[in-house]
């Protein structure tokens, strides 16, 4: 009987991880995004400087700390002692999503920065959780006498009249009523952590998609499809990114999928179009 011992490709570890919401390892994921800029990545390195980190930090505590105690050092520790923090001078670098240059250089975006921020958190048996607040990521903790909400980019703990001011800009946007007044929990649900990779996977995607960078795009898109195989929309998006690098067979099939399953899109006609042209052989 012979074995296969073929080394899986990225995509492939990729898919692997994120088959089950149920046993669903956010970390490792959230690592394994790197491995199409960093080909050579040791997840398993980067997993384990992680737990080094909570190694150290455990030793700060008494094992009965109580709850305030314990996100009180997680919090020096991590914004303070190893002085993790937003990438001010260059935040759409997209080293920003990848958490082992966030661990070197420890700078980041919000979502990277709580991925790593709430490994720590739950290591010490934290009631933590992601919050996709609109713009910004957050992280909420619940502690015996009520809940905060901390910006894992400046590890300030937020009130809610700052929350609700800093919901103002996107109400504005959308056009809501003043009378519609959404509750504010509603914004702090927790985030599931497919969610959570399909968002760092959606910043990346923006930064390629503005650069046009159609090989990063696509491994991009390559992942979302796998994270989430109805989303359509990425399909559309795949097929022409494909189209702008001439592969005519391929981002003619990801049209077609799209044009079959989007069947109330507003764009329709538009991408019926321009896989005519592809047809055609209009590139």
């Amino acid at each position: 009987m012979q074995l296969n011992l073929a080394v899986p490709s990225p995509l492939q570890y990729f898919s692997s991880l994120v088959q089950s919401d149920e046993h669903f390892p956010l970390l490792e994921a959230a690592v394994s995004l790197a491995q199409d800029e960093y080909p050579d990545l040791d997840v398993e390195q980067v997993l384990g400087d992680v737990d080094q980190l909570l190694a150290r930090l455990k030793r700060r505590l008494p094992a009965d700390a109580p709850a305030l105690q314990r996100l009180r050092v997680l919090n020096q520790f991590f914004f303070h002692d190893l002085s993790f923090g937003g990438n001010v001078n260059d935040y759409y670098d997209p080293d920003n999503s990848y958490l082992n240059a966030v661990l070197r250089t420890r700078r980041g975006i919000p979502i990277t920065l709580a991925v790593l921020w709430l490994e720590l958190a739950l290591g010490l048996g934290l009631n933590a959780r992601g919050v996709a607040f609109p713009g910004h990521f957050m992280v909420k903790v619940n502690l015996p006498r009520g809940q905060v909400v901390i910006d894992p980019f400046s590890g300030q703990s937020l009130s809610r009249e700052e929350l609700a001011e800093r919901l103002e800009p996107f109400r504005q946007h959308s056009n809501l009523p003043d009378e519609f007044e959404v509750p504010m929990g509603l914004y702090l649900q927790s985030a599931q952590p497919r969610d959570i990779i399909c968002r760092m996977l959606r910043n990346l995607k923006d930064i390629h998609k503005t650069q046009e960078d159609w090989p990063r795009l696509i491994a991009v898109l390559d992942r979302l499809i796998v994270l989430q195989p109805d989303a359509w929309p990425e399909y559309r998006d795949r097929g022409l990114a494909w189209a702008a690098q001439g592969e005519v067979t391929h981002a003619a099939a990801d049209l077609e999928t799209y044009l079959a399953h989007a069947e109330d899109a507003l764009d329709i006609d538009a991408v019926a179009e321009r896989l005519a042209q592809l047809r055609q052989g209009k590139h």
